[in-house]
C-alpha cells in the first residue's frame, strides 16, 4: 500500500495520525492508512469545486474513456486486487474477484452512461419550443460500506465522473486498502487534480459532518445502515442537498409450490450465504409453500453443510468470518431469541473458534414465527429462519410486513403467480428464480427505510444530474 492514503487535489497527502486495517479472519494487523481529519475534508472540497466547471465542459466521451481504461486495470489486475480485499474484508477470494470483475463492468457501463445522459426537445407549443437539458449536479460525496467495499464504491465514482460531477470518496473505516488501490487506479489514468478524491479516516462522523455543514457540497450518495442514513438526511442543516441513500433491507424469498426445489434450494443458498450473509439483499425471511416445505429443507440442509467456514484466502472456504465482534454478537442475540421462543436449530446454530475472528456456522432454524427478532430487524449474518405457508396472498403479505423494502426473491414457474406477487411486492429489487439480480444495467435501490433514489441502470445518473426545463418563445 501506497504511505499517504489521501488523495486531495491531485496529491497523495501525509496526515498527523495513521490506523491499523486488521484481518477480521486472524484479527492480526494487514496494514495502515493516513487518518484524515476534517480540514483534509474541506480541503478535498475547495479542490472539488475548483474542478466542477472544468469537469463538466469536458466531453462525454473523453469522461468515459477515465473510466473504460481503470476498467482494463482492474481487470488485469484482479487477482492481486482480490488477496487485498480478502485481507481486510475476509470474503473468500472467489467472492472477492466476482465483486471486483462486477466493478470493472459497472465502470464501463457508466462510461457508455456518459453518452446518453442527454435531455430532450419537445414539440412546439403555442408560445414556442420547449427543451429539457441535463446538468451535473457539482461537487458530491460518496460514502461506501465495508460489505462490499470495492463494488459499492466503483458504482458510486463511475456514475459520478460519468455525469461530469467532482467527488470525493470516503471508504468505510474497516475496508480502506481496497478502496485505496481502486481510487489509485483511476486516478493514474489521467483525471484532472480535484475531479476524484479520497479521504481515509477512522472518524467518519468528524469528517462527513464538516462537508454536509458546507452548502457548497451539492450531492451526497451513502450506502449503510438506515440509522445512519436517516442521520445524514437530518444533519443537512439549512441548505438542500441531493441525496441517495441504499440502506438496510429484510429481504423475504417465497418459494411457491411448483417450483424447481433443486433450483430453489441452490438459489436460496447461494442468496443467504454469500459473504456469510452480511449483504443487504441477503435473505433474511424464507417463505415455503406447506406442501412442499419438508422436500426443500432436505435440500437445503445438504447444501448448507458443504459450505466450509474458513479464511477467505484458504482454498474452498465459502463462509468467511463476519467483519467484527458486535456482528457476531447481533447473530448470537437473534439465533437465542428465536430458539428460546421454539424455534429449532437445524444445521449450526454456534460460533466457529478455529480462527479468532467472529465467525458463525452457517444455520439453518425452522419453527420460527413472526414476532421474533429475527423475523423482524436485519441479521446481517450466516442465518437463514425458514417459515411456512398456505396461499400466495398469505406468503406476499406476511413478506411485506416491514419497514423495509429493498429486495425480495421469487421461486416458481406459474406465470400469473410470479407476476402477481412481482406487482404487489414493494421491494427495489426483486429476484425471479435469479438468486443475484444485481448487474449493471439494472437500477439499484430501495423502497420505504431502505432508501431513496437508484444506483445502476439508465435511472443511476440521474442520481448525480439536475433537470433544467427550457421554455422558448419565438
Amino acid at each position: 500500500m501506497p504511505e499517504n492514503s489521501l488523495l486531495v487535489d491531485g496529491e497523495w497527502r501525509p496526515g498527523a495520525a495513521e490506523f491499523e486495517v486488521v484481518d477480521p479472519a486472524t484479527l492480526e494487523p494487514v496494514g495502515r492508512v493516513t487518518d484524515g481529519n476534517a480540514q483534509d475534508a474541506m480541503a478535498a472540497l475547495d479542490a472539488a469545486c475548483a474542478a466542477f466547471d472544468s469537469w463538466r465542459a469536458v466531453t462525454a466521451e473523453e469522461r468515459g474513456g477515465y473510466l473504460r481504461r481503470a476498467a482494463a486495470e482492474i481487470r488485469a489486475r484482479v487477482d492481486a486486487l482480490a488477496a487485498l480485499l480478502t485481507s481486510e474484508n475476509g470474503k473468500p477470494l472467489g467472492e472477492a474477484r466476482g465483486e471486483l470483475l462486477g466493478s470493472a463492468r459497472m465502470l464501463e457501463w457508466s462510461a457508455e452512461e456518459a453518452r446518453r445522459a442527454g435531455g430532450r426537445v419537445l414539440p412546439p407549443g403555442p408560445n414556442g419550443p420547449g427543451m429539457v437539458l441535463k446538468a451535473p449536479v457539482g461537487p458530491a460525496l460518496a460514502i461506501s460500506p465495508w460489505n462490499f467495499p470495492a463494488s459499492m464504491l466503483v458504482r458510486k465514482i463511475g456514475l459520478a465522473l460519468a455525469a461530469g460531477s467532482p467527488l470525493i470518496v470516503k471508504p468505510a473505516e474497516q475496508t480502506p486498502l481496497i478502496a485505496t488501490e481502486l481510487v489509485r487506479i483511476l486516478h493514474e489514468t489521467g483525471l484532472p487534480a480535484g475531479v476524484l478524491q479520497s479521504i481515509t479516516t477512522s472518524r467518519p462522523a468528524e469528517v462527513a459532518g464538516a462537508l454536509l455543514a458546507d452548502p457548497r457540497l451539492r450531492k451526497v450518495s451513502f450506502t449503510g445502515s438506515t440509522e445512519v442514513g436517516l442521520g445524514l438526511l437530518r444533519g443537512t442543516g439549512a441548505h438542500l442537498r441531493r441525496t441517495s441513500l441504499e440502506l438496510g433491507g429484510h429481504s423475504p424469498a417465497i418459494v411457491f409450490a411448483d417450483a424447481d426445489l433443486a433450483a430453489a434450494a441452490a438459489g436460496v443458498v447461494t442468496a443467504k450465504f454469500f459473504n456469510a450473509g452480511q449483504s443487504c439483499i441477503a435473505i433474511n425471511r424464507l417463505y415455503v409453500h406447506r406442501s412442499v416445505h419438508d422436500e426443500l429443507l432436505g435440500l437445503i440442509d445438504e447444501k448448507v453443510a458443504a459450505l466450509r467456514v474458513g479464511h477467505g484466502a484458504a482454498e474452498g472456504t465459502s463462509i468467511g468470518p463476519l467483519i467484527d465482534q458486535a456482528g457476531l454478537d447481533k447473530v448470537e442475540r437473534h439465533v437465542a431469541d428465536a430458539v428460546a421462543g421454539g424455534a429449532v436449530v437445524r444445521t449450526g446454530g454456534r460460533r466457529w473458534t478455529d480462527l479468532k475472528g467472529a465467525f458463525y456456522e452457517p444455520t439453518v432454524l425452522t419453527g420460527a414465527d413472526d414476532g421474533m427478532l429475527i423475523s423482524r430487524e436485519e441479521t446481517f449474518g450466516p442465518v437463514l429462519p425458514v417459515y411456512s405457508f398456505d396461499t400466495a396472498d398469505e406468503a406476499v403479505t406476511r413478506a411485506n410486513a416491514t419497514d423495509y423494502g429493498l429486495a425480495a426473491y421469487l421461486f416458481g414457474q406459474e406465470l400469473r403467480t410470479l407476476w402477481t406477487a412481482m406487482d404487489r411486492l414493494h421491494f427495489g429489487v426483486i429476484g425471479v428464480n435469479d438468486p443475484a439480480p444485481v448487474r449493471p444495467e439494472l437500477p439499484f435501490g430501495g423502497m420505504r427505510d431502505s432508501g431513496q433514489e437508484r444506483e445502476g441502470g439508465a435511472e443511476g445518473i440521474e442520481a448525480f444530474l439536475e433537470t433544467k426545463a427550457i421554455a422558448i418563445k419565438l
